[in-house]
């Protein structure tokens, strides 16, 4: 028993080493988009804090879903950021897993470049429509009464530019329009969809989807505008960016084939095939075999052979 552990042990550490190995190198070739994705998450929360500086607390406005679902109040409000919570922390163990399991269908690296673009170009037109029409917050610190409602002007750029986090996160107001858990659920949703294996793990995705959209719409945190924009729109942008983008190498078969060659790698690869072929060494050996000419053709030996016995016996 122990020596079966100990080998399975050997072989799951040979795995993540290898696959270590792998996505260091795509990460080489790819850092710069990983990087601006980051960074742009940064201008998005900025962006978030700043337009809470222009929110100007009023009454709620009539929404259909508030008629409909029964609110749950402050003390529930939570809920709907543990299923957020969920669903974040389930996508991202989930895309590391080829450095475990033996069957994995993406790389890790690949993945969050396509990911980080579906949320950049949702993130930008979420920032123009919340920056184009403020509306009074749904949410209970941000109506009419609440200290968090109005922020006080900055009294230095610092204070802007480190937006307070996580709580200036958590207690913003005036980013409506465009529900930002939404945009994250749906985009892991769709990523999985399409690059996940299970097929009952994407059936239950999607119906915590539609609960998470609900809770939203429950707990007073964004109007049902908010919500129905997001579901469409962020699956119209990753339709379109996704039939941009290159498709991702399919790993099923289990060979490393399919790994995407980095820029130096093609190089150096054309310019070993050029340094042959000009010093004659080139190409197929079985293309330097001697050949014969007849009647003005050059023929394979075999070719050649057949040739002269069918003259011969003319």
């Amino acid at each position: 028993m122990t020596l079966y552990i100990g080998r399975e042990a050997s072989k799951l550490w040979k795995r993540i080493c290898a696959e270590i190995t792998t996505e260091i190198n795509l990460l080489a070739e790819n850092w710069r988009y990983i990087l601006a994705g980051l960074i742009f998450q940064y201008i998005h929360g900025l962006a978030a804090r700043g337009v809470h500086y222009l929110h100007r607390p009023g009454p709620t406005l009539q929404d259909v879903g508030f008629f409909l679902l029964p609110e749950l109040g402050k003390d529930k409000a939570y809920i709907s950021e543990m299923v957020f919570t969920f669903v974040f922390v389930s996508f991202v163990l989930w895309t590391f897993h080829p450095f475990i399991l033996k069957t994995k269908k993406i790389y890790t690296v690949l993945v969050w470049c396509r990911v980080l673009a579906f949320l950049v170009a949702s993130q930008i037109l979420r920032i123009i429509t919340f920056y184009s029409t403020q509306l009074p917050g749904p949410n209970y610190h941000c109506r009419e009464g609440s200290k968090l409602a109005r922020l006080p002007r900055p009294h230095s750029v610092a204070e802007v530019l480190l937006i307070n986090f996580p709580r200036g996160v958590i207690y913003g107001c005036g980013d409506l329009i465009f529900s930002s858990h939404m945009i994250f659920t749906l985009v892991f949703v769709l990523t999985y969809q399409k690059y996940g294996t299970k097929r009952f793990i994407k059936q239950f995705a999607w119906l915590i989807a539609v609960v998470q959209s609900f809770l939203i719409v429950a707990s007073r945190k964004h109007y049902t505008v908010d919500v129905v924009v997001a579901w469409y729109t962020v699956n119209l942008v990753v339709f379109f960016i996704d039939k941009k983008l290159p498709e991702l190498p399919d790993r099923t078969s289990g060979s490393s084939l399919f790994l995407p060659v980095t820029t130096k790698e093609k190089d150096a690869r054309s310019k070993e095939e050029n340094h042959k072929l000009l010093n004659g060494n080139g190409g197929d050996p079985a293309d330097w075999r001697p050949r014969t000419q007849v009647n003005g053709k050059i023929m394979e030996d075999g070719n050649a052979v057949l040739a002269d016995n069918a003259m011969n016996g003319a």
